[in-house]
């Protein structure tokens, strides 16, 4: 009968919040550890982290509320005192009242109700000695334990590390924006009356369902997001680098399939394939070894410090096999060897220039499969292939230097370097080749 004492509509019969003397509505928060006086606490000072005396803010707490059955399913501890509220108004037998004052029910399902649990009912002191154990049948099932992770951080508000944690709070050990946070928008207009039709009423219930099932999706992420410490991002990741890369990999393919084994399933799957690969690894380095002929560990170590040179050995070959098939200029070859040889020797090699001004030029571009090029002719595939300069961008320039000279007339060098803002050299070679084939005339 004490649990009853607080389903009553006035505030005056609750006491205040222990945080802010403020009237308590429902729900609001009961300390389970903070006793034997009750430590209420209403959701804003629970929300902050409230802490007074004895009671801190890591405690287990129960959500009082009288959103739940008493006696029968369909029919909650608020709405049990509706009844008996509007019994005692309208009087008994009246149950057309009853049942408009009740607003939730039917005049049947009310008469029906009072009858079989308040009049008809011999055990009814019975029944209400079970509520506890009626209540916590029902929240085994779909409850949350509460379980925060393993030491989360605790970041400022609005600070990178906190949007990381996406709004995570550590004191709640819950998250201030929940998954499809707005879905009870979909319900605050709903209100089922008498005069609603079939259709109608069925479409209600179909919204309410559906809301029971978002209900159900956000209370299975915070489950997963708990059970496999996924709040702290930074000490996961820390624990994910530390496998080889192959792991790596399979770990990142496995991890959508973590939602469906428990945390330490999960690592158990994770820990044995990369065990596998390490005893893989380890078996073909032994069979390398009985390959070449070696039968003891230091004549293996002997084998492995020779096959680093090897190694280097052949990485500088066939660096020097890409060069040579791109440089086709003999002497840029010579010249390239002769570094190496100095490099190799401890020996400052000494630049030899094949140009006057240093510099050797660079090889055509190839315009293969790059946009654009179907809309040049042979010789502006030429210019292009020398200048280095995609078609995309050839294209460009040449219409605005079109429409230059159409405004003015003609067009100078340096006008048109002031209105292509690339190389100078390149700027001259376009220009001078739009002046040639006739696209465009000197001012």
């Amino acid at each position: 009968m004490d649990r009853l004492a607080c389903f009553g509509n006035d505030p005056s019969d609750k006491p205040p919040c222990r945080g802010c003397s403020s009237n308590l509505v429902e729900p609001y928060i009961k300390c389970a550890e903070c006793g034997p006086s009750p430590f209420l606490l209403c959701l804003q000072c629970f929300t902050r982290g409230f802490e007074f005396k004895k009671h801190e803010s890591d405690h287990k707490y129960e959500i009082m509320t009288s959103d739940f059955p008493v006696l029968e399913p369909g029919w909650t501890a608020q709405e049990e005192m509706a009844v008996l509220e509007a019994v005692m108004d309208c009087g008994f037998g009246n149950w057309q009242d009853v049942a408009y004052q009740m607003r939730t029910k039917s005049k049947e399902e009310c008469e029906a109700h009072y009858m079989k649990n308040f009049i008809n009912n011999p055990l009814f002191s019975s029944t209400l000695l079970n509520l506890r154990q009626i209540e916590e049948a029902r929240t085994a099932v779909t409850a949350i334990p509460f379980k925060p992770t393993d030491d989360p951080p605790r970041p400022t508000f609005d600070s990178l590390l906190s949007r990381d944690m996406a709004g995570y709070m550590p004191a709640r050990a819950d998250f201030m924006e929940e998954f499809d946070n707005y879905a009870e928008w979909d319900l605050k207009d709903i209100d089922f009356v008498d005069d609603d039709s079939d259709l109608l009423h069925a479409l209600k219930i179909a919204v309410v369902d559906i809301y029971h099932s978002r209900l159900k999706e956000r209370g299975r992420r915070k489950k997963i997001i708990r059970d496999h410490g996924l709040i702290n991002l930074r000490k996961f990741q820390i624990l994910e680098h530390r496998y080889p890369k192959e792991v790596q990999d399979l770990y990142d393919a496995m991890r959508r399939f973590a939602r469906v084994v428990g945390p330490i399933e999960h690592d158990k799957f994770i820990e044995s394939h990369a065990l596998e690969f390490e005893l893989r690894r380890e078996i073909g380095r032994l069979q390398e070894y009985r390959r070449a002929g070696i039968q003891s560990f230091c004549s293996a170590k002997v084998y492995e410090r020779v096959k680093h040179v090897r190694e280097d050995e052949r990485r500088k070959r066939t660096m020097l096999v890409d060069v040579l098939q791109y440089i086709q200029d003999g002497r840029a070859c010579q010249q390239w060897l002769s570094k190496q040889a100095a490099i190799d020797a401890g020996i400052t090699p000494v630049v030899i220039t094949t140009s006057a001004t240093g510099r050797r030029s660079a090889p055509p571009l190839n315009l293969t499969g790059l946009p654009g090029t179907e809309k040049l002719n042979d010789r502006e595939k030429e210019l292009c292939q020398v200048v280095r300069l995609v078609p995309g961008a050839y294209l460009e320039y040449k219409q605005a230097l079109l429409n230059e000279c159409r405004r003015q007339g003609g067009l100078r060098l340096a006008q048109a370097r002031a209105l292509i803002k690339i190389d100078v050299n390149k700027t001259r070679k376009i220009y001078d080749f739009l002046i040639k084939e006739g696209y465009i005339n000197k001012a």
